[in-house]
C-alpha cells in the first residue's frame, strides 16, 4: 500500500452507532493525559510538549503531560496500554515502543499489535550518519573503505544496546562488510560527546540533537537513512543517492505518534484523530516541528495500524541480523 507520508487529507466521516456517538460527543470534559515514555527535558519531550499545549488549546481541556521513562519507553506506553479506553489517557509512542523494544526485550510486557489503538503518527525522523570532522572522509563510501583500511579505529557510537541509532549501524556493517565495534552509551546526548570530542569517530543520530555539532563544524554528515533527504539538511544525501540502497526497506524513518489503548471506541478515535490532524496543520506547531528538525506526518488510523503492522516486521529482521533478538 502506498502512503503519502506529507499528505493531510483525513478520512471521510465516519458512520457512528448511537451510543458512540454519545460518548464522543461527551469528550473531553476533564483533563486528558498523555504518557511520554521518557525523561522530561529531552527532544521527545520538549516535542511531547507543543503538541500537548496546542491539542489543549483545540480540544478545550487541559493536557497534562506524564513522563515515565524507562525500559526504552516499554514502561510509559504499557501505562498508556492497560488505561480505560476512555480517551482520557493517551500515549507517545514511537518507533521502539512499538517496532524494535518488542522483538529485543525477552518479555516486553504488551504486543503493540494487540494491544494499542493507533490514533496518527505526528512527525517522520531519520538517523543521519555522521564523523568527527577530523575522520577523513566526505562521503559513505569513503568511510566504508576508511573502516576497512582501519579496523583498528572503526568504531561508532549508539544510545544504547537495542537504539535505533545501534541498530543503523549493525545494518550498515551487513549491507557493506564494514568491520565497525558498536560502542553503547547511557543515552545518545553523551555518545555525541564523545563524536564530537573526537574519542568515537561515528555516529548515527537524529537532525535535532546533530545540527548545532554540524553548524558547528565539528561534525560532518555523510548521508541520511531516510528515503528521501531533510529539509533541514536538504545537502546530505540519502543512502541510496550514496550508493548503498537497503536501508528503507529495512524501516529506516523513525517516528512518534499518538496512540490510545485497545479498544477506543470509533467515534473517539475519530474526533481525537481530527483533532490531532488540525493542531499539526496550525502554522506554530508546524514551526515547532520544524525547529526540531522533525517532517510533520499524518495518516487515517487504518493508514497507521497497517504501518505499524510492517514497521514491527521491518525492525525484527534488522533485530535478528544484528543478533539481538530474544527468543
Amino acid at each position: 500500500m502506498n502512503i503519502d507520508r506529507r499528505s493531510f487529507a483525513l478520512c471521510g466521516a465516519a458512520l457512528f452507532l448511537p451510543g458512540l456517538a454519545a460518548a464522543q460527543q461527551g469528550w473531553p470534559n476533564k483533563p486528558v493525559r498523555l504518557i511520554v515514555p521518557f525523561s522530561a527535558g529531552g527532544p521527545s519531550d520538549v516535542l511531547a510538549r507543543a503538541f500537548a499545549r496546542n491539542f489543549s488549546e483545540a480540544i478545550g481541556q487541559p493536557v497534562v503531560v506524564e513522563n515515565r521513562a524507562g525500559a526504552g519507553g516499554a514502561i510509559g506506553i504499557d501505562a498508556a496500554a492497560k488505561a480505560a479506553p476512555d480517551g482520557y489517557t493517551l500515549g507517545f509512542a514511537h518507533t521502539g515502543t512499538t517496532a524494535i523494544n518488542p522483538h529485543v526485550m525477552a518479555k516486553h510486557p504488551y504486543d503493540p499489535l494487540a494491544d494499542l489503538t493507533p490514533i496518527t503518527p505526528i512527525v517522520s525522523y531519520a538517523n543521519v550518519l555522521v564523523v568527527n570532522a577530523d575522520v577523513p572522509v566526505r562521503t559513505v563510501a569513503e568511510f566504508v573503505a576508511w573502516a576497512k583500511a582501519n579496523p583498528r579505529n572503526a568504531s561508532f557510537a549508539s544510545g544504547g544496546t537495542g537504539a535505533s541509532n545501534h541498530l543503523a549501524g549493525e545494518l550498515l556493517k551487513v549491507l557493506t562488510g564494514t568491520p565497525l565495534t558498536h560502542i553503547p552509551y547511557k543515552g545518545s546526548g553523551p555518545a555525541m560527546t564523545d563524536v564530537v570530542g573526537g574519542t568515537v569517530p561515528a555516529m548515527f543520530d537524529i537532525p535535532v540533537t546533530l545540527l548545532p555539532h554540524v553548524r558547528s563544524g565539528r561534525i560532518r554528515p555523510l548521508a541520511i537513512l531516510s528515503p528521501r533527504r531533510s529539509s533541514v539538511l536538504p545537502d546530505v544525501p540519502t543512502l541510496r543517492e550514496a550508493g548503498y540502497p537497503g536501508f528503507e526497506e529495512a524501516g529506516s524513518d523513525l517516528w512518534f505518534g499518538l496512540v490510545g489503548p485497545a479498544g477506543l471506541p470509533q467515534a473517539l478515535l475519530e474526533r481525537i484523530h481530527t483533532e490531532t490532524a488540525a493542531v499539526l496543520r496550525k502554522p506554530e506547531m508546524l514551526e515547532s516541528i520544524k525547529t526540531m528538525g522533525y517532517e510533520p506526518w499524518v495518516m487515517s488510523p487504518q493508514e497507521f495500524r497497517a504501518f505499524i503492522r510492517s514497521d514491527h516486521a521491518k525492525w525484527g529482521k534488522v533485530v535478528k541480523a544484528a543478533g539481538l533478538k530474544q527468543e
